[in-house]
């Protein structure tokens, strides 16, 4: 289920952070967007931030080889440019973590109204079905946070290992001190290359959640 056609996404980007209090989704029912909807489109923006954030690593890797490689130049661009790549690549950790945590926060307040709601059935074939949808939903919904907390977690060691390179760097700018980080490259490497493939596993759950909420 997509929502291209509404205003949701406008709204989504400013108040992304903000509460979801009862005003808030008071406010967005007004617009026919229900808490259902709210929670495809944040899993969607968190699939989304994946992507971003997987291509920035391996931007940054890509930036940390090129500077160990070094050969001539201007080794302080070279070193900008790192510090550059760094500082991208943690905004865009967080920015998973954000949509992470914007994920669950609705999910939290989603399946608790739909298990209220059970109780308002008067028709019981209408309330066995939506239970079974309900509890089909939370399954699925358990192994994409699984997912997408396996990724987020990896993010983190990645993340100091470039911060300790950088500032390492910062003061020690001269060849010696860039020969000495080459044994680093092989690890770090590693750590990426879990990470993407951890990210990849959590988008592809993403999109098995997305497609089965259209379902449901």
């Amino acid at each position: 289920m997509t929502l291209n056609c509404r205003p949701i996404l406008v709204l989504s980007t400013a108040l992304f952070l903000g509460s979801c209090s009862s005003a808030y989704y008071s406010a967005m029912e007004q617009i026919g967007v229900h808490k259902r909807d709210i929670l495809v489109d944040r899993v969607e923006e968190a699939r989304d931030s994946q992507e971003e954030a997987k291509v920035q690593f391996s931007s940054a890797l890509e930036q940390f080889s090129t500077l160990l490689n070094f050969d001539g130049g201007d080794l302080q661009c070279t070193y900008e440019t790192l510090e550059e790549e760094f500082e991208e690549s943690e905004s865009r950790a967080k920015d998973v973590s954000d949509r992470i945590r914007a994920v669950e926060s609705v999910s939290a307040d989603l399946f608790e109204e739909w298990e209220e709601e059970l109780n308002l059935y008067t028709n019981q074939d209408l309330r066995r079905s939506s239970e079974n949808s309900l509890r089909k939903t939370r399954v699925r919904y358990n192994q994409l946070i699984k997912a997408m907390y396996t990724a987020e977690t990896k993010m983190e060691p990645v993340i100091n290992a470039f911060r300790d390179q950088v500032l390492f760097l910062k003061h020690n700018l001269n060849s010696r001190a860039i020969a000495s980080l080459r044994s680093e490259l092989i690890t770090i490497e590693g750590d990426i290359s879990q990470l993407i493939s951890d990210m990849e596993a959590s988008i592809a759950e993403s999109n098995r959640f997305l497609t089965e909420m259209e379902l449901i």
